[in-house]
């Protein structure tokens, strides 16, 4: 079942503040999270898209250096 409302942000508006306080205020909390999980979500995308990526060959030689320091450590 699905139902579709056109209503504006006026409408909307009007209908929040005829909620009593309380309700209000777990409404705005909803909304905090809905907004602050599309951000992270949105972050972390941006983040992995815009991060460095190595090459083949700096990733072998990368590679390369860390088996010299592991093997250089004292144990």
């Amino acid at each position: 079942m699905e139902l579709n409302l056109d209503i504006t942000y006026n409408q909307i508006l009007r209908l929040v503040r005829q909620l009593p306080q309380k309700d209000i205020v777990k409404l705005a909390n909803a909304l905090q999270s809905e907004i602050s999980k599309e951000k992270s979500v949105e972050s972390i995308h941006k983040l992995i898209l815009q991060a460095p990526t190595w090459t083949d060959s700096e990733l072998k030689d990368y590679d390369q250096a860390r088996i010299h320091i592991n093997k250089s450590r004292i144990a």
